[in-house]
């Protein structure tokens, strides 16, 4: 008989998790790095698809520019023990590919995440400066996000 799933389904909350960045890697003028998912509650949880990610700045919060495109397919469901990561790949296209005028170049401060199927944000900065494109209608995608899968996402 199989156990009856928690009221929330035994989805992972935004509660539940911690957020942190893996190691980058570079091709063709876009930089991938992992968003690391750990589970840091005390009891199991299922996560799956792509989170929600948008760039940030301003005092406010505010979002900078389109939200991420979702490169790919939906991955399969991971269940996460109480300290278990899974991740999912950030694509960083270079901001110089964009005319300035195109682009209208604004500081970001770092990420909200919205973990799959989940209303509440949560926020990662970053370590070091980054531009980001305001206009949310560029020719192209300068941000991009993978499916999450099980692991860190590194080599």
């Amino acid at each position: 008989m199989r156990p009856a799933l928690e009221p929330d389904g035994g989805l992972c909350k935004a509660a539940d998790l911690q957020l942190s960045f893996g190691k980058g890697d570079g091709a063709a003028g876009t930089v991938y790095r992992p968003l690391i998912f750990t589970n840091t509650s005390d009891r199991r949880c299922v996560i799956q698809g792509f989170p929600g990610v948008s760039y940030v700045g301003g005092n406010d919060g505010h979002q900078i520019g389109a939200p991420a495109f979702r490169d790919g397919s939906k991955g399969r469901a991971i269940t996460l023990q109480p300290g278990d990561q899974a991740s999912a790949v950030i694509g960083y296209v270079n901001i110089d590919n964009y005319d300035a005028e195109v682009c209208r170049p604004e500081p970001a401060k770092g990420l909200r995440i919205y973990p799959p199927q989940e209303t509440a944000s949560m926020y990662i900065p970053f370590d070091n400066p980054e531009t980001a494109c305001s206009n949310d209608k560029l020719p192209g995608n300068q941000l991009t996000v993978q499916t999450i899968k099980a692991g860190t996402g590194q080599q």
